[in-house]
């Protein structure tokens, strides 16, 4: 989590013996939420109140209050029930810039420089008159910050985009960005895995990207270890977010390069759809992937990921199962079309 101060904490799910629970974190141990917070047995519980229970829960001496190592506990996506995926892309102007020269999205026959301004070009102008570009992942496509990532039989070219998540504390609909930051519960670590192979569609070009499936398959978005509430984080531009592959550094920026911030996202995303308690916004995907490196995640892989004051993640990847899901067990075609992962 960082350096503590007084009463800090951050919030978390845990599993010990088959049973989960909420607690707070507190360094190295946790107090079970279930004996300080009668009627709270998931984080989700603690949204209603959720600076009143905050006050609680930072009154806690966590030797009186029974904590116990966090040691040797199963650690779980923080927020239970888990919510949607509310996912910027695209919003990270260095991010937009190598994405555009690694995957040629331009001109044809541009080089690389051309490429580059181009696409700097078109970014700026939608940071001046366009919108943010916002799509959704499913529940069922988080693990905990230190599961197995589970490459998918079929995509390939599967990579990596550490985000900063914002766990989303009221339901938000129709907010200002001037009052956005009020609908914040708190601040979590996600990271938006995509098979790229299954991001165009040119069976149907005419509808572009296929986000679902390259971005929703089980595993797929490592979350946490923990939430941290918005009152410990007072400037989250400020946050360093690193993730390093086998211990080689890949991405390594501070969340302040946002084509659009925290409080236009919230704003943009409750313009069109009720937002949740619980629900988290990730804030999209600095520079550093593994499209501009050139290098793709395998079998045996691990990757480290961090984001100051929020905790680590530690995933370590694993390879396709070798099993076609009965969609694809009689269409070659459209196993070679997507781009089966490597055995």
């Amino acid at each position: 989590m960082g350096e503590q101060h007084a009463n800090e904490y951050a919030l978390g799910t845990f599993e010990d013996a088959g049973e989960q629970f909420p607690a707070a974190v507190f360094g190295d141990q946790v107090v079970d939420l279930r004996t300080v917070l009668p009627g709270v047995s998931r984080i989700g519980d603690l949204f209603a109140r959720w600076e009143a229970h905050l006050d609680v829960l930072g009154s806690i001496d966590p030797a009186v209050a029974g904590a116990r190592a966090l040691e040797g506990l199963n650690v779980l996506p923080p927020v239970q029930p888990v919510g949607s995926i509310i996912a910027a892309g695209a919003n990270y102007r260095e991010h937009v810039l190598q994405m555009s020269v690694a995957h040629k999205l331009g001109a044809e026959g541009a080089d690389a420089a051309q490429l580059k301004a181009d696409a700097a070009a078109e970014i700026d102008e939608r940071g001046r008159s366009g919108d943010p570009y916002v799509w959704t992942g499913i529940p069922s496509a988080v693990c905990g910050a230190y599961d197995e990532v589970q490459l998918p039989d079929v995509g390939g070219n599967v990579d990596w985009e550490l985000e900063l998540g914002v766990v989303i504390g009221r339901r938000a609909h129709r907010v200002s960005a001037e009052d956005a930051f009020d609908y914040v519960a708190g601040y979590t670590i996600v990271n938006d895995i995509t098979a790229r192979t299954l991001v165009p569609r040119n069976d149907i070009a005419m509808m572009g990207t296929d986000w679902f499936r390259a971005k929703n398959q089980p595993t797929f978005f490592p979350t946490g270890p923990y939430v941290v509430p918005k009152r410990f984080i007072p400037d989250p531009a400020k946050l360093r977010i690193r993730l390093s592959l086998n211990g080689t550094p890949m991405q390594d920026a501070l969340a302040d390069d946002l084509l659009f911030d925290i409080p236009s996202l919230i704003a943009y995303a409750s313009s069109v759809a009720v937002l949740l308690p619980g629900d988290v916004l990730i804030t999209g995907s600095p520079a550093g992937n593994g499209s501009h490196w050139g290098r793709f995640l395998k079998d045996g892989d691990v990757m480290e990921a961090e984001i100051s004051g929020l905790g680590i993640q530690r995933s370590t990847v694993r390879g396709p199962s070798g099993q076609l899901p009965p969609w694809y067990m009689d269409r070659p075609d459209a196993v070679a079309a997507a781009g089966r992962a490597a055995p």
